[in-house]
């Protein structure tokens, strides 16, 4: 018998939990951040649970920069607000979920 959903009760391979979670309506954040010696960092918040460590690595791998993720928030080396953006929307996240400030 093959592995089943704790949370929808289908199959693994069926399971559709992770791309509801993602259209839900929750608010990400992005804006940037002046950091030591006047370098940019650009800050992704407002994601939660398993999927900020899977979006902070498609994040970096997609942007081909380095960041960190943690307390919540995702971290990127660099101005990159409208590519996290356009990543963002690649990853399935809803555009009136996303506010750049």
């Amino acid at each position: 018998m093959p592995d089943m959903c704790p949370k929808c009760g289908l199959p693994k391979e069926l399971c559709v939990c992770d791309i509801l979670d993602r259209e839900t309506l929750k608010k990400i954040r992005i804006y940037t951040e002046k950091k030591k010696f006047r370098k940019y960092v650009t800050v992704v918040e407002g994601l939660t649970g398993d999927e900020i460590e899977r979006t902070a690595k498609e994040l970096k791998t997609r942007l081909a920069v380095g960041g960190t993720f943690k307390n919540g928030i995702i971290e990127l080396q660099g101005n990159n607000k409208d590519k996290a953006k356009k990543a963002l929307l690649a990853l399935g996240y809803a555009e009136d979920s996303i506010d750049i400030t």
